[in-house]
């Protein structure tokens, strides 16, 4: 049997296959677009103060130190002091054989009074010649020559007070007592052992360890980086002062903070660093003259430094950093970046970012310069941590 289709049913069926062939096209046009704008990881850049400090290497040096010598000859009697102690200044440490040196102090007293004795007769002949020369009885010469021996005898008294002086001193320097206070060292001699004025060898060394030197060895070009941003006011330091921590050689924080106290004026020419020193409170001496520490540097606060995760930086073959950003419009955009140093999992951007700018973190290999994205932004709690470089000097 034939079957008849009405001329307007069959314009209804064709109007329905055309809308469902606009609707198939206006899907596959949106999964092209959706295809077209891959999905990418973004974070905004935020700008928050940042500390900035240094790890490197330093030498604990004592504060002070005086090296032990006698200032006269003799044989030691006997030591006072147990070595490794505290010691304060002024106290007794060595005692030479007194004996001589009393001998000496009492022959220069002698000689003391003699030339006093002689003054005394030498002025008392000055007068009479002066009451005889006014009636003529003596020469002019005699009278002159009185004059100058009570000058004379005048000298001899300055001469012998001097030797006496002299002789006070040696008798003081037969007692050996401490030049400051600080922790002795090990004895060079014993009991009985013959010293000598000027000997090169010490008795022993005192060293002040409260509070203490730590020699701090810093690159010559961080250092100047350092000084610059210090003039331009983009590091803040507390007080004008640099503070350092000190770490021990097990790793554990030293509980006390230092400053740092000068900077050597001249470069090491065969480094090229320059040497730092810091005073550190040392109450305890755990900190110990020769002992190698690690000083971690505060050298300031960069009040709006910018933090960036390493996974969004890249490097071009001439090691260059450059990074992705997102506008407002969705469009990757190549941006070329001067980079610091370097926090835990970012890096320390210093050109090239603005903060609330989108820098892409993952999907970078979706992702081509001036193509479109789909951004998903990732919540940056970042606390803004201490920034501890890893320099080695």
């Amino acid at each position: 049997m034939k079957i008849t289709v009405a001329p307007a049913s069959l314009a209804l069926l064709c109007l329905f296959s055309s809308l469902l062939g606009l609707a198939a096209c206006h899907d596959t046009a949106q999964d092209t677009a959706a295809s077209a704008a891959p999905e990418v990881i973004v974070e905004p850049v935020v700008a928050a103060p940042l500390t900035l400090t240094s790890d490197l290497p330093g030498r604990a040096v004592p504060f002070r130190v005086a090296e032990i010598r006698p200032q006269v000859s003799g044989i030691i009697l006997h030591r006072d002091f147990t070595e490794g102690r505290d010691v304060k200044a002024g106290q007794p440490l060595y005692h030479i054989d007194p004996a001589p040196f009393i001998a000496a102090e009492a022959a220069a007293r002698a000689q003391l009074s003699r030339a006093e004795a002689a003054a005394s007769l030498a002025q008392a002949t000055l007068s009479r010649y002066r009451a005889l020369s006014g009636q003529h009885y003596i020469s002019r010469q005699d009278l002159d020559q009185a004059g100058a021996t009570a000058h004379q005898a005048q000298a001899d008294i300055d001469a012998a007070r001097a030797a006496l002086t002299a002789a006070r001193i040696d008798l003081g320097h037969s007692v050996i007592t401490a030049p400051l206070t600080g922790r002795i060292g090990l004895s060079a001699i014993t009991e009985g052992a013959l010293v000598e004025n000027g000997q090169p060898t010490a008795l022993s060394t005192v060293q002040q360890l409260d509070p203490i030197y730590i020699d701090i060895i810093q690159p010559g070009e961080r250092f100047l980086s350092l000084q610059h941003a210090l003039a331009s006011g983009k590091l803040v330091q507390q007080d004008g002062h640099a503070q350092v921590r000190i770490l021990m050689q097990d790793g554990s924080d030293y509980p006390l903070t230092g400053t740092l106290a000068f900077s050597d004026v001249t470069v090491d020419q065969t480094t090229g660093a320059i040497t730092l020193r810091a005073i550190v409170p040392n109450p305890h001496h755990l900190l110990l003259p020769g002992m190698f520490v690690r000083a971690r540097l505060i050298e300031g606060t960069d009040p709006g430094a910018i933090l960036v995760s390493q996974k969004a930086i890249t490097r071009t073959p001439r090691g260059e950093a450059t990074t992705l950003v997102v506008d407002n419009h969705n469009k990757v955009v190549l941006r070329d970046l001067t980079i610091g140093r370097a926090v835990g999992d970012r890096w320390q951007v210093t050109a090239g970012l603005r903060p609330g700018e989108r820098v892409i973190v993952e999907g970078l290999q979706r992702a081509v310069p001036g193509s479109t994205v789909t951004p998903k932004t990732r919540d940056v709690n970042t606390p803004r941590p201490t920034l501890h470089p890893s320099v080695q000097g």
